[in-house]
């Protein structure tokens, strides 16, 4: 009885010991990640939630339901068969894909900080579709062109204009930097499919030229990135969010002025909690804190990739190489506009910056990718008759109806 509720709390689950070891790194890597973000979001987010809510905690106390919320989802996601999550794939991105497109009716979406993303219960934003669409889009993606010769033209077209209306709705927020995200995600996925390189390279180009369309039509997107390549020409208005980044991670030195100790977040840097909480992670743990980091993505990013080559069926490859684009690619994206080396955008460090439906959706990708390497290493040995079984092995069917252990 107590192991069948200890299942129930990933950070404590039995059953995890018998799982294959990809899994069990992946389980352990998350947990890694999960917890440095929040350490780094208590430091971060202190002294401005102290200033604006007179409790310091503020932020850190929504985050932790977030959390809470989060790895409900992730456990269900890891005791899932897959074959059953890809099959509700098309049902969740059709309906985030509405309440998507609901964010940008007048009175119904809520804008903050210029952007109209959430949807609010009163006065407060919970649900961010734009987040929350990214683990059923990983799985939709993977399942369509996973079968993309099977099927027929009136049916990938169909999705074609899904994904679309998806990435023009995230556009139209605007949140150019999630399109991206998203729209680079799609395309490698459907690399790794084979899809024909013609269709990939028109769509490279038609996403290109909306990309350059977007900018052209809004003045504050081109300000970014003129600001971008010398933010020292307007150091108190376009250039002043990266100056102070730059400060920050650069006052870290090696081995950074300690954790709680950053200077920056005291109300010269802004936003120092969601986009740019990189730069204060920076700050108190230095060159040797950041190298650290970037060392688990990159661990992070190989593990992934040893569990899509090792996956039994494409549709399985192509979810881990999904949900390793959106988690590691969104990353290096925030990390490399908090140094400096990208154009500033509004992209959250996942586990990191604040924001519920951020967190939700990280923990969903990951119990996801969870869920493939479980899939994909433990194969149960079967008679050759395919009736009897190995002892002790619990078998289920996976997507492509080949035997493996739960």
């Amino acid at each position: 009885m107590a192991n069948d509720i200890r299942r129930f709390i990933p950070f404590f689950d039995p059953g995890a010991s018998q799982w294959a070891a990809e899994a069990r790194w992946l389980r352990w890597l998350t947990f890694l990640w999960l917890f440095v973000g929040l350490t780094a979001l208590f430091s971060a987010s202190y002294p401005i939630a102290n200033s604006e809510f007179g409790d310091g905690l503020y932020y850190f106390k929504r985050q932790l339901i977030a959390v809470a919320i989060g790895l409900a989802g992730f456990n269900l996601m890891v005791y899932s068969p897959l074959r059953y999550l890809l099959k509700s794939a098309q049902l969740g991105i059709l309906l985030l894909l509405g309440l998507l497109w609901l964010t940008l009716i007048p009175g119904v979406g809520t804008t903050v900080n210029g952007a109209t993303r959430w949807i609010s219960l009163g006065p407060v934003p919970i649900i961010q579709p734009s987040e929350l669409i990214k683990p059923f889009f990983v799985l939709q993606s993977a399942r369509i062109f996973g079968n993309w010769p099977r099927l027929t033209n009136k049916v990938r077209l169909s999705w074609v204009l899904i994904f679309g209306a998806m990435l023009l709705g995230i556009l139209l927020q605007p949140n150019l930097s999630t399109t991206a995200l998203c729209g680079i995600a799609l395309w490698l996925v459907a690399l790794a499919a084979g899809l024909p390189y013609l269709q990939l390279g028109a769509t490279a180009v038609g996403g290109m030229l909306l990309a350059v369309l977007s900018i052209s039509f809004r003045e504050y997107q081109r300000r970014r990135i003129m600001s971008f390549l010398n933010p020292w020409a307007d150091p108190m208005q376009d250039g002043y969010q990266l100056i102070q980044s730059l400060l920050a991670v650069g006052s870290g030195g090696i081995w950074g002025v300690g954790f709680g100790m950053s200077q920056q977040k005291l109300f010269y840097l802004p936003i120092q909690y969601s986009d740019f909480i990189f730069a204060v992670f920076a700050e108190e743990f230095g060159l040797v804190g950041g190298f650290s980091l970037l060392l688990m993505l990159a661990a992070y990013a190989t593990v992934a990739l040893r569990v899509a080559m090792r996956a039994r069926n494409i549709e399985s490859q192509l979810v881990a190489i999904g949900v390793m684009v959106v988690m590691v690619g969104q990353s290096m994206l925030n990390i490399g506009v908090a140094t400096g080396v990208l154009p500033t955008t509004g992209l959250p460090l996942p586990f990191f910056s604040y924001g519920g439906s951020s967190m939700v959706a990280s923990l969903l990708l990951s119990g996801l990718l969870i869920r493939v390497a479980r899939e994909s290493s433990e194969a149960d040995v079967v008679s050759l008759d395919g009736r009897r079984k190995v002892p002790g092995k619990p078998k289920l069917r996976s997507t492509d109806g080949t035997a493996q252990t739960e």
